[in-house]
This record gives structure tokens, sequence and C-alpha cells, in this order.
């Protein structure tokens, strides 16, 4: 398999694994209680993920330093522990297309805690309209009157506390610095968000007895676990090894359409037009988000040079200069 093939395949599984993850959970909460649920996918996420590491990163397992030790915390207590949970909980009350869109708004609260605990990244000009112009689409995702927004009960500000703790989280393993690959730092964390989900479980009361073992709920649980879980995380952070939090990062454009797709191809879920245009004006936020990343002046000198006209005997363009931007999602 040759390099662009092998990007191409981990891009399409990352994207294809996280969009049914809302499919899924919408699917098992009917067997699981929300915050059980989200602790045995850990649980088998963690077995997955941990056998993978111990063999593809001997000798780089142990956390060495304070940042290994935070990033490690960072990652279970937040960008997988609460994050999660707060998902589950709030997708009992919303279809799975509208939570994955609520959840998109990750990348775009990145540069708000990035701007307070990081000095080098500061939300710009550009990035405060990519900001604002993915809020809306979100509102409209989500129905502006406030009627709508309260029905069914408060899951769409459950799940947007849900985004604002990955982002957070992200944002603090970034500012941690760890030493550890980002795989080795998952599989340390999932059994961290185990742990605080089967704590919040039983704090809530939730019990074992009220979970269905049906061959459906089996199979929900394996996806979340094995396949959206330590497979989605294998291939998400081989791609971001791969190519960048840039490029890696356009998974998450693609993450909402696979989850109104599957909904509405699986659980019968309906997508009305506001939940389209909705889509496509936090797809723009994101691309105005997106475009920070890139030397906007450098890349229209460089086509300018290109052109035939006044082109003639000039250097050859100068490389357009990417930076990294903040991440969506849990990474390095």
């Amino acid at each position: 398999m040759t390099h662009s093939t092998r990007t191409l395949a981990a891009f399409g599984a990352a994207s294809l694994l996280f969009g049914g993850t809302f499919v899924a959970a919408k699917s098992g909460l009917e067997f699981f209680p929300p915050l059980l649920f989200v602790a045995f996918r850990f649980d088998v996420a963690a077995v997955a993920l941990i056998a993978y590491v111990v063999y593809a990163h001997r000798g780089a397992l142990r956390p060495r330093t304070r940042g290994d030790v935070l990033g490690i915390l960072a990652t279970g207590a937040l960008s997988i522990g609460l994050t999660n949970a707060l998902l589950f909980v709030g997708q009992q009350y919303a279809s799975s297309a509208v939570a994955s869109i609520v959840f998109s708004l990750n990348p775009i609260l990145t540069p708000v805690f990035a701007g307070v605990l990081l000095a080098e990244e500061r939300l710009s000009r550009r990035g405060a309209i990519g900001l604002l112009v993915g809020l809306l689409g979100v509102g409209l995702v989500v129905n502006p009157d406030p009627a709508s927004f309260l029905a069914g009960g408060p899951g769409k500000l459950i799940l947007f506390a849900g985004a604002v703790a990955g982002a957070l989280g992200s944002v603090l393993i970034r500012w941690a610095d760890s030493d550890l690959s980002s795989s080795v730092r998952t599989a340390w964390g999932l059994p961290v968000g185990a742990l605080l989900c089967h704590g919040l479980s039983l704090a809530s009361g939730e019990s074992v007895a009220a979970v269905s073992w049906t061959p459906h709920a089996l199979l929900a649980l394996a996806y979340v676990g094995v396949f959206a879980g330590a497979i989605a995380y294998i291939a998400y952070f081989g791609l971001l090894d791969e190519t960048g939090a840039i490029k890696a990062n356009l998974v998450f454009y693609l993450v909402p359409v696979v989850a109104t797709l599957g909904g509405w191809a699986l659980l019968g879920e309906r997508v009305t037009a506001l939940t389209v245009a909705g889509f496509l004006v936090v797809f723009a936020g994101f691309a105005v988000l997106g475009s920070e990343s890139m030397d906007v002046g450098a890349t229209v000198a460089a086509l300018r040079r290109r052109l035939p006209v006044g082109g003639v005997g000039r250097d050859d363009p100068a490389p357009v200069d990417f930076e990294d931007a903040p991440r969506g999602f849990e990474s390095d």
C-alpha cells in the first residue's frame, strides 16, 4: 500500500468510525444506562488499545515526567471521560445528527481555551469570525425557537457541555506538553476515563441489573468499544502522525455527515432542511478557522507567479507556510 493510499484509508476509516459512534450510542441506549454504557465502552477500548500499544510501542510506555502525568489525566478525565459521559447522557434527548453537529463545536471552541491557556495561540479576527459562524450554524441545527430548544429535555445543553469538556481537554493536553506518543497517552487515559464513568454511574444510581444483554446491545458495545474506540483512535492518531493536525482534523468535517446519514438509514431519524442548512453553516465556520493555518498572502503570491502573464522569468514560488492549528480531538 502506497503512502497516499494508506493516508486516504486512515482518513476514511476515522471519519466513518467516529461518525458511527453517534448512531451506535443512540441505538445502544435502549439497552444500557448511559453512564454505564460509556464506562463499558472504555473498559473494552482500554483492553484493545493497551494490547496494541504494548505490541507497537515497546520501551516507550512509561510516563516519566510531570507533563506525561498531566497529559494522561487531561486525556482520561476530560477529553475521553467527561466528554463521552456527557455525550451519552445527552443523546438520550437528541438525534444522532443533532448530537454530532452540536459536538462539532469542539474544534471551534478550542481556540477560546487556547487563547487563555496557551500564550502562543490567540484567536485572530478571522478565527473570531469562524467561531461566530459556527455558533450560528449550531443555532440553526438546534432550532432558534426557545420552545423547540428546550423540547426533549436538556439534551442539547448537555451535548454542548460535552463539546466544551472536549475542547478544554485538548488544550490542557497541549499545555501539559507530554513526551508520550498520543496513542500511548490515550491507552493510559482510557482506564482513567473508565474509572471516572463507573464512579459517575454508581453515584447516579445506575445498576448492571438494568442492562439488557441482547445481541443488539453487544453489537452496539462492540462497535463503540473496539471500532469507534480502539481502531478509530489508531487510525486517527496514525493520520495525525502522518499528515499533521491540520489535515487530520478534516476528519471532523465529515463526522456529522456520517452520523446524519447513519441515523437516517439505520434508526429512521428525520433529516430536515434546517439541519442541512445548519450543518453547512457549521462547515463554513470550520473552513474559516481552518484557513488560519494557511498563509493566504503567500498562496496568492505563489499563484500569481505561476500565471503566464507577467510570470516569465520569475523565480519559483516560495513554499506555502503551514502551522499547526488548535485541535478538536485528543491528539499530540
